[in-house]
């Protein structure tokens, strides 16, 4: 059924002229492709016409319903993702239709659990959303998504509508008489009557709609946005200020709550602000090596030397095995969107993020008070386009999280020896945090590139070790 679904709604989307419906659309095309195919073959060489390369076969497992490959169930993924980027109802549906199907068929899928709470989430359906969440954590060992901080922040956020609503129903004890009636219908006769100067008639509707809407279990975000349109209507016709700016604060803390979950620290635990120029004192003359999340590093030996330089940098969802990789980290750099390692003590935390209102809010969400004595300001924020201003034009991809810093320390040029340890950009593979290894190597960026500005400075390249000083 979802794959009939899936053909259908991508033949629906032929000729759409929203961007991401069509994008929604070739990744249900290789999600047909990927079942025409069947395991051994290249989704994405049938579906561009190529001819099929033929492949290790991929592994099969069997469900109650039929088989699902490797190959089929990244393709799900994606397009269950990109549905839900869509963000449309019909989308959606999509989406949760392909997270049902992937969890018939492999119930313990981390990436299958998330796709279904973030599609839950979107469509305001909050207990399914926290069940959802909760399955994922259980089968998680390292939250690199902030899913716990999530939950936190739904419960808060419940529990915050529901003191907010028992506020109003207080204050307005006719509105119970509304609250078992259509919360469409009461809501358009409490705003003409508002609009008709009847205040105590609009409140008691207005109010019984929200509570209607309550009890008839409707999406959380439909709830929330009409809380904020009465509220707005209050303020506009007057109320006891007192009880109005209460009101005020906990639909505001329901919905910081819900969009970024509590904050326990929000002072960042009293840690010192790096600038650029303070970074670059704090590597002057240092011997530095950045060392690679590849599988030539987790395969090696060279834990040792790693060891002995005088600074070590180690990106995202890095994995430590002490006589592969060595045990220290100085420096974490990060990309922004994702939380691994963020609770691993480090005395220098580089935080990357192209947006700055995303950016700030990672920090704010993710940093773990303690874990770390200095954190990048904006300054650091992105470096090869804020600091090299290097525009779309001469770098048109995504920079990496390890080509931002080794850019940044190439152009700062305050270290003696600065190398690269098991960089090769991905040809052994990626050796990463266990709940990061099912994460795509992602193609928004172009490692092509980054390798010929590496191998353009390099000074001496070895099969372990490029040195650019």
């Amino acid at each position: 059924m979802c794959l009939r679904v899936c053909a259908v709604h991508s033949g629906k989307m032929v000729g759409s002229l929203d961007r991401k419906r069509v994008e929604l659309a070739e990744k249900l095309r290789l999600v047909l492709a990927a079942h025409a195919t069947g395991p051994g073959e290249s989704a994405q060489a049938a579906a561009a016409g190529t001819p099929l390369i033929r492949r290790a076969a991929k592994k099969v497992v069997a469900g109650p319903t039929g088989s699902l490959s490797g190959e089929l169930l990244d393709a799900l993924l994606a397009a269950g993702n990109k549905g839900l980027e869509c963000g449309y109802a019909d989308e959606l549906k999509l989406s949760l239709l392909i997270s049902d199907a992937v969890l018939t068929q492999r119930k313990n899928s981390r990436a299958g659990w998330r796709l279904r709470a973030r599609t839950l989430e979107a469509m305001g359906d909050e207990p399914a959303t926290i069940a959802a969440y909760e399955r994922y954590l259980a089968l998680t060992e390292e939250d690199g998504f902030g899913v716990a901080p999530r939950i936190a922040g739904l419960h808060s956020a419940g529990e915050q509508q529901d003191e907010l609503l028992t506020l109003l129903e207080r204050g307005c004890p006719q509105a119970s008489v509304y609250a078992d009636g259509p919360a469409t219908d009461i809501w358009a006769e409490g705003v003409a009557l508002h609009e008709a100067g009847d205040r105590a008639g609009a409140e008691a509707r207005l109010i019984g709609a929200l509570l209607a809407m309550r009890g008839d279990d409707s999406p959380v975000t439909d709830l929330q946005v009409s809380i904020g349109q009465y509220l707005d209507l209050r303020l506009a016709h007057g109320g006891p200020l007192e009880e109005t700016r209460q009101l005020a604060a906990l639909y505001g803390e329901m919905r910081r709550n819900r969009q970024r979950g509590p904050v326990p620290d929000p002072t960042f635990g009293d840690v010192t602000w790096l600038t650029l120029g303070e970074f670059r004192n704090q590597i002057a003359g240092k011997s530095i090596c950045l060392i690679a999340n590849s599988q030539s590093v987790g395969r090696g030996s060279m834990g040792p030397e790693i060891d002995a330089y005088d600074l070590v940098v180690r990106f995202n969802s890095y994995k430590i095995d002490a006589p592969a990789t060595g045990r220290r980290t100085d420096i974490h750099t990060s990309i922004h969107k994702h939380g691994f390692n963020w609770d691993q003590q480090v005395t220098t935390r580089l935080i990357f993020g192209g947006l700055s209102g995303d950016w700030k809010n990672s920090l704010r969400n993710r940093l773990v008070p303690g874990a770390q004595t200095y954190v990048n300001d904006e300054s650091l924020r992105w470096p090869l386009r804020n600091i090299g201003r290097v525009g779309n034009d001469t770098w048109p991809a995504i920079p990496t999280t390890g080509f931002n810093m080794l850019w940044l320390l190439d152009f700062l040029d305050a270290s003696p020896k600065l190398d690269l340890i098991g960089f090769d950009f991905y040809e052994s593979g990626a050796y990463r945090l266990k709940d990061a290894m099912k994460m795509p190597i992602t193609s928004v960026h172009e490692y092509t590139s980054e390798k010929a500005w590496v191998m353009e400075r390099a000074q001496s390249v070895t099969d372990t070790r490029i040195s650019l000083r």
